[in-house]
Order: C-alpha cells, then sequence, then structure tokens
C-alpha cells in the first residue's frame, strides 16, 4: 500500500466504530479528527467529505461483520444444517461483541439513512440483498443434498432468519436484556430442525 493509501485505511479503521456507535449523520468532521488525530486537511486530502468517510466506514464495519458471518456458513461443516446452526451459533456467541461495537452495523445505518442518506441507504439494501443470498444458497445447498425439505422457499426462509435475528438484536440492544435474541436464536433452530429438515427430529 502506497502512504496515501496507508492513511485512508486507518482513517477508516479508526473511525469506523465511531460513526457505529455516534451515527452516520451525527458524527462531525471535528469527532473524526479528534478519533485519527489527524487535521481537517488531511481527511479532505484522502475523502471528498464527510459522507465519503461515512460511506466506507461502512463498508468497513459491514465487511468485519460479512467476513465472520460467511466464515460460520464455510465448507468446514460438512452439512447445509450444519453451516445454518453454526450460523447461529455465531450470534449466541458474538453477541456482547456486536452490542459493545454500538449494535449490528446494517441495521444502525438502515435506520439512520432510510430517507437522509441515500447513497448510504443503497449500500445498505445491497448487504442485506448479500446477506439473504448467503443464507438462501446454503437452503439450496441443503434442498440439492436432500436434507432440507424441496418445496420450501429459501429465499422466505432466508429473510425471515434475518429479520428475527435483526428484531432480537434491537429489542436486546434497547433494553439491555440479551433475552430477546436468545429467543429470536432458539426459533430459528426451531425452523431448521422442524421446517427444513427432510426428516423432523423425534421430541
Amino acid at each position: 500500500m502506497s502512504k496515501a493509501e496507508k492513511t485512508k485505511q486507518f482513517i477508516i479503521e479508526k473511525t469506523a466504530p465511531l460513526f457505529n456507535t455516534k451515527g452516520y449523520i451525527s458524527t462531525s468532521l471535528s469527532d473524526i479528527t479528534e478519533a485519527t488525530g489527524l487535521t481537517k486537511g488531511s481527511i479532505y486530502g484522502n475523502f471528498e467529505n464527510k459522507d465519503e468517510v461515512a460511506l466506507e466506514a461502512y463498508k468497513y464495519n459491514s465487511g468485519l461483520l460479512s467476513k465472520s458471518m460467511s466464515h460460520s456458513l464455510g465448507d468446514q461443516f460438512p452439512t447445509a444444517i450444519n453451516k445454518l446452526q453454526a450460523f447461529v451459533a455465531f450470534y449466541r456467541k458474538s453477541w456482547r461483541t456486536v452490542f459493545s461495537n454500538g449494535g449490528c452495523p446494517l441495521m444502525n445505518a438502515a435506520t439512520e439513512a432510510d430517507d437522509t442518506f441515500p447513497r448510504l441507504k443503497n449500500q445498505v439494501t445491497r448487504s442485506f440483498e448479500n446477506w439473504i443470498k448467503k443464507i438462501s444458497k446454503v437452503i439450496v445447498q441443503g434442498q440439492e443434498n436432500h436434507e432440507i425439505k424441496k418445496e420450501l422457499d429459501a429465499d422466505e426462509y432466508a429473510s425471515l432468519y434475518i429479520m428475527l435475528i435483526e428484531g432480537g438484536i434491537l429489542l436486546s440492544k434497547t433494553t439491555g436484556d440479551e433475552k430477546y435474541l436468545s429467543q429470536a436464536l432458539d426459533r430459528i433452530l426451531l425452523s431448521i430442525d422442524q421446517e427444513l429438515k427432510t426428516i423432523p427430529s423425534k421430541i
């Protein structure tokens, strides 16, 4: 990386947690200079404006989440059902880290940018679409391998699981009680076991 590229990456990494906790609109240029220790001139020498910093910070935050989530859906898990269970386990294990960093970067940005920051909204939309595609792909693989019922709509279930997780995170983050996220994750596991599997487990 060139010196300019290193500086730009430094700014992104230093401000990413700030944008996710304080907000993409509320974070000021002064906040950015304080977090980085750089001057306004240095910031504007690497980015066109504050919105450009915010967009890159969002891409960084969402990229970290995507990388961790993708690992839980990876080839180290032998079956599609195992992958989906590992995906749930990821949120079970990582909720404290997610909360301490301000919550889910997708949900935070989506809520804030809905009407006020269309470029950020477009990025968030793509993030959710990619998330749905990843989970849906695993479900389709399970259908092809006869693990998951073929008649089920993979996109519908992928969307449902994301809605449950995001709703659980929202309630738990707002109330400070992890039980809501835990309930959402339990519901997903129940759905995997009783609705997706070709041969439901006997209880």
